[in-house]
């Protein structure tokens, strides 16, 4: 019996808990506390929904097509690792450099003020990004992390989040910054909207997950002298833009499995 044709999916994470076609097992630290039956669905599955981090690269191991890819969550919230990606794909990106201790008083070297520091790893929803205006600044930011990740700034009233579910665009909307607020994240006081979205920047969104192999993923780009950059992939993305266009991500992600779009979802 082909996949497409079974009445039941496995999954272990919760994000489509209540699909009657998804049996969701949940995510247990120790592989021997799942059940002898629960074990015997995991070994057996030739494909598992949202396996998390925790499982991902198991799976990925023994074999088994996983949704999302193992990259989705090998190079979430890493902030150095996909830059590093970006370039090695030549994805378009903002110039960008990571300082150890060691070479801290190179920054001001290399980047004009003002410039962009990130806390490369576990800062969403715009927090733990600093615009850095001068050397006071500059001392503020490197006393919260010893990685220093340093990128140009381009100024711009506005991003573009573009939401991909197996690589397909299923929302594309600007992220427009408040007056007070050099970041346009929602979560930062930015605002949503819908108008005159740029089929150009759609497509280098996907172009970009493609290549990257991200494939629940919200790809945000900004639009700089003529110039499409990637800034980062976020796999935790919001979910305020999909609320507004009446989307249930549930269903959306459950049409593409029931029509067998997500099985296939390695062959990129």
């Amino acid at each position: 019996m082909r996949m497409t044709e079974r009445k039941q999916f496995i999954a272990l994470g919760s994000r489509l808990q209540g699909i009657p076609e998804v049996l969701t097992l949940g995510v247990k630290p120790n592989f021997p506390d799942y059940t002898p039956a629960e074990r015997k669905l995991i070994h057996e599955a030739e494909f598992i929904l949202f396996p998390t981090a925790g499982y991902a690269r198991f799976l990925n191991t023994m074999g088994k097509r996983i949704f999302p890819s193992l990259e989705t969550y090998l190079y979430a919230d890493e902030k150095i690792m996909q830059t590093t990606l970006f370039y090695l794909q030549h994805i378009s990106h903002p110039r960008t450099r990571f300082y150890y201790p060691l070479h801290h008083d190179d920054i001001a070297k290399d980047f004009a003020f003002p410039f962009i520091g990130k806390i490369p790893r576990r800062s969403s929803q715009g927090r733990g990004v600093f615009l850095i205006p001068d050397a006071d600044s500059l001392k503020k930011y490197l006393s919260l992390t010893r990685i220093a990740y340093i990128q140009e700034y381009l100024p711009h009233e506005k991003d573009l989040r573009v939401i991909l579910i197996n690589y397909d665009p299923v929302l594309a909307y600007w992220r427009i910054r408040s007056s007070s607020n050099f970041r346009a994240n929602v979560f930062q006081g930015g605002s949503i909207s819908f108008d005159e979205i740029s089929p150009e920047g759609i497509a280098i969104a996907r172009e970009a997950a493609r290549k990257c192999r991200f494939d629940d993923v919200g790809m945000d780009l900004i639009h700089f002298h003529n110039k499409w950059y990637v800034i980062e992939a976020n796999m935790k993305y919001g979910r305020k833009g999909l609320k507004m266009k009446n989307l249930d991500l549930k269903q959306v992600i459950r049409k593409k499995l029931l029509a067998g779009e997500l099985i296939g979802q390695d062959e990129v």
